[in-house]
């Protein structure tokens, strides 16, 4: 699928700020076997008084920007052309939950895709033994790796209610999983932390969603913003899989990834620091549009 993309996320301050540093993440990657970035752009309003393009540990496109003059609003802008080669889950070339420890002591790769980056707490993921005794009622004896996450995803989606009012971007999945309500970022975390809880490999996965369904298919929740779903590993034959909590599937072609990492702390579109006090708004528009 060929898509045209585009973001803007607007921050208004309250008090207007007199500085500011900021790492932007919100440019689909090039993924082999995933997906092309065929052109894209990221534009600030007010221009930055500094900006470097970079790529980080887990190979995420980043635009660091710095502000030295007032401002007291800033826009955001991305426009990406897309060329998404996503497929759903095929054949299952996991091994049994017992079988996957041996296959990650063998892996001696320490680079940005190697599972041993994503198996522990992670900054924003700690151990919730509430989450991991719903995991262990999940993953009945005998039922592969891939099955298990397949069988975790499922039950988060029936049992969680997709709510933009109940959570914040600084709910903890304690918190989530105690309401059962939340958005994409909240579904995603508790399914990590239930995933890692069987000592299961898993991550975030940050990127957007095709705003407009194919004829005869319902639009998935989550398309009007950035989203969110989970990769896990599979073993060393099965490797990396993607699935959906929000909207229970797999990861396919709908799916565009703007970046991997342990949380949600390590894909955030923008991070950084002020100069200033008070409150401020933010509000994003999301459109991914089919070409053709």
């Amino acid at each position: 699928m060929l898509y045209d993309i585009s973001l803007k996320i607007t921050y208004g301050y309250e008090v207007p700020v007199s500085g500011g540093r900021h790492l932007v993440r919100v440019l689909p990657a090039s993924i082999p076997g995933r997906q092309r970035l065929i052109a894209g752009s990221v534009t600030c309003q007010p221009t930055p008084d500094e900006r470097a393009e970079s790529v980080d540990f887990f190979a995420n496109p980043t635009t660091s920007i710095l502000f030295r003059s007032v401002h007291d609003q800033l826009v955001i802008r991305m426009q990406a052309r897309v060329q998404a080669e996503a497929s759903a889950l095929t054949a299952d070339f996991s091994p049994p939950l017992a079988g996957l420890p041996p296959q990650l002591s063998a892996c001696w790769s320490i680079d940005a895709e190697s599972p041993h980056h994503f198996v522990g707490p992670s900054p924003l993921l700690s151990d919730v033994p509430e989450i991991a005794a719903y995991a262990r009622a999940i993953a009945k004896e005998g039922m592969t790796v891939q099955q298990i996450g397949v069988a975790v995803c499922d039950r988060i989606h029936r049992d969680f209610v997709y709510d933009g009012e109940a959570t914040t971007v600084n709910t903890t999945p304690g918190e989530a999983f105690k309401l059962k309500r939340g958005v994409c970022q909240d579904f995603t975390h508790v399914m990590i932390v239930a995933l890692r809880s069987l000592g299961i490999p898993a991550g975030y996965v940050s990127g957007f969603l095709r705003t407009l369904p194919p004829p005869g298919k319902e639009r998935l929740e989550g398309a009007d913003a950035m989203h969110a779903w989970v990769r896990f590993w599979c073993g060393t034959t099965g490797g990396w899989m993607e699935l959906d909590p929000t909207n229970n599937i797999p990861a396919g072609s709908d799916h565009i990834v703007v970046g991997h990492g342990r949380d949600y702390g390590d894909v955030a579109p923008v991070i950084g620091v002020l100069k200033s006090y008070g409150s401020h708004t933010t509000e994003q528009a999301v459109d991914v549009i089919p070409v053709g």
